[in-house]
């Protein structure tokens, strides 16, 4: 699966665009500020329905348009098509999906898989637990069917307790109706994430591998509360400790991935250089595993890949990525730093950004 075909209105600084990718590799390059990373998110908010850059989608929207369409076509048998709208005044976005409204946003990202590469992705080794369980969710959802249903409802019985625990006063019998809830979605949950971890640990460990030598790095998978004790006892015995806080301190909504390095903090150790390239083997092993299970492709959207890396990493992280057979947008303000490097039945599309004169940037195709 890739994107065949895109067409964006009102994003950012790009004037209305239409381009047909590459099914491979698509390298978008130009000056500064000329709107590659506004394509990238362009692209992210129509398989997402949100930005990499800012949490109010609104800021995405041009200047003084009401509203931005985002439309993509995606090869398959029968082919598959998406869409997406924002208006400026409402803050519910408008789905399509094969031609259909009313669509849920979870079907939109099982539909078109991405994952992105960019500064922000170093918080998977820098940032609070929250963006690695994002992570290691987005992992299990694609192969686990029915995680989503398990997320779902273990999200609502945290939310539901944690009102109790604010409350004050609370009732044995009622918080105890939502405990058991918790407990049963909570355990299931973790059942499904401990599956999918061990599927993935391996995958990691190769693909790291290939990009770097980092002996002793490990990647561990901390499920939230105590793994000798059950879910719903360690519920029970915190509800005096969980009430003094006003939320429930264990549980699954507080797992975490640990990286250490000599049992170590990573992030701590590693250099910027050696910290992306961990970043870039968690990613490219998400789309390896989502291959090898699904017989599925993940798109690949990389910002200003030389950046942190060196010739020889670089040609490391391009030589993986095309022995995955995925589809990857990638941006860079030099051409030259990714051209010829890639093998040449590579397919390639070399796409140029520039400044137009009214102010907005278009995209023009090499050659």
């Amino acid at each position: 699966m890739s994107v065949k075909q895109l067409n964006f209105q009102g994003v950012r600084n790009l004037a209305p665009l239409e381009m047909r990718p590459s099914s491979r590799i698509n390298v978008i390059y130009g000056n500064n500020g000329s709107g590659k990373t506004s394509l990238l998110e362009g692209i992210h908010i129509l398989g997402m329905g949100r930005s990499f850059r800012t949490r109010q989608l609104k800021h995405a929207i041009q200047n003084e348009v009401p509203y931005m369409t985002l439309y993509g076509r995606l090869t398959g048998d029968p082919e598959v098509t998406l869409g997406v709208r924002r208006m400026r005044a409402q803050r519910e976005l408008e789905l399509r999906l094969r031609g259909e409204k009313g669509v849920r946003l979870a079907e939109l990202v099982e539909a078109m898989p991405l994952q992105v590469i960019n500064p922000d992705a170093f918080r998977l080794l820098e940032g609070a637990p929250a963006g690695r369980r994002e992570f290691l969710d987005w992992g299990v959802f694609h192969v686990k069917h029915c995680f989503l249903d398990a997320w779902k409802r273990t999200r609502r019985a945290v939310k539901h307790r944690n009102a109790l625990l604010r409350r004050g006063r609370i009732e044995p019998s009622e918080i105890a109706v939502w405990e058991q809830e918790l407990a049963i979605w909570g355990e299931r949950m973790d059942m499904l994430r401990q599956a999918w971890f061990s599927e993935f640990l391996p995958v990691f460990d190769k693909t790291l591998n290939e990009l770097i030598s980092l002996p002793g790095l490990t990647l561990r998978y901390a499920r939230g509360w105590d793994k000798q004790r059950g879910l719903a006892d360690v519920l029970y015995d915190s509800r005096q400790a969980d009430q003094q806080m006003g939320f429930t301190q264990q549980g699954p909504q507080r797992a975490d991935l640990r990286i250490r390095l000599n049992k170590q903090p990573a992030v701590e150790i590693l250099s910027r250089g050696q910290q992306k390239l961990v970043v870039s083997a968690l990613k490219l092993a998400q789309g390896r595993l989502l291959e090898s299970t699904t017989q599925r492709h993940c798109i690949y959207l990389i910002d200003d890949l030389p950046a942190e890396l060196d010739s020889t990493y670089r040609d490391r992280f391009c030589n993986l990525l095309e022995k995955m057979q995925c589809q990857a947008f990638i941006t860079s303000v030099e051409p030259s730093a990714l051209r010829g490097i890639w093998e040449p039945s590579t397919e390639v599309g070399m796409f140029h950004v520039k400044h137009a004169d009214q102010g907005l940037s278009q995209l023009l195709p090499d050659g």
